[in-house]
């Protein structure tokens, strides 16, 4: 896990990146194309192309300038399987934060990447 974890770090590094930025594809780059991410208070997005939908109408009505960051807490895997357990905060403009939670993701590996299959309670860009 000592391995993994730094490059499961850099994929959460990406996906706060790619927010920050409003690249729905980037964001996305996060997700296999059969996914399914639980949102907070909403039905789940199924596929790729729901996920993508869902990020794109987040960022479409973020005005806060806030950003968010995610921390790998803890990892667990079995084979192609590997399950994430992470932290994240909201940063307002001013570097305070104003929000924090945790989340899990599960990933699987596709052609020796992992890609995340299923997510919940991630923090939405608004």
């Amino acid at each position: 896990m000592e391995k993994t974890k730094p490059q499961i770090q850099a994929m959460e590094d990406a996906y706060a990146a790619a927010e920050k930025a409003k690249d729905v594809n980037a964001v996305a780059a996060y997700y296999s194309q059969d996914a399914i991410s639980y949102n907070r208070n909403e039905e789940p997005s199924s596929g790729l192309a729901a996920i993508k939908e869902h990020i794109a109408k987040d960022i479409a009505k973020d005005t806060t300038g806030n950003v968010n960051v995610y921390k790998v807490v803890d990892l667990f895997a079995d084979g192609d399987l590997l399950v994430e357990i992470g932290s994240w905060a909201v940063m307002n403009p001013a570097g305070a934060e104003v929000d924090k939670g945790h989340y899990m993701s599960c990933f699987q590996k596709h052609d020796g990447k992992y890609l995340c299959v299923r997510d919940i309670d991630r923090k939405s860009v608004v």
